[in-house]
């Protein structure tokens, strides 16, 4: 599992896709989304602009990455 720090919270779930480059583009990333192919603590995550805390846990494309703020 790979860690994304944050630097501040909350942040937009297609904002942390589309800046740690896993989608070419913020439209991509909304369509990730909408199609059900993201997970947020094991849960389909559908909501473009779902407010994500530290200690989230998001899954794409089978990896898993863990959120962590930037203290």
């Amino acid at each position: 599992m790979r860690t994304i720090e944050i630097i501040r919270e909350p942040v937009e779930l297609f904002k942390i896709l589309k800046f740690e480059g896993m989608v070419a583009s913020g439209g991509d990333a909304k369509s990730a989304i909408a199609e059900g192919q993201v997970l947020v603590n094991g849960e389909v995550e559908t909501r473009k602009r779902r407010k994500m805390l530290s200690g989230d846990v998001l899954e794409f494309h089978g990896e898993q990455f863990t959120l962590q703020l930037h203290e």
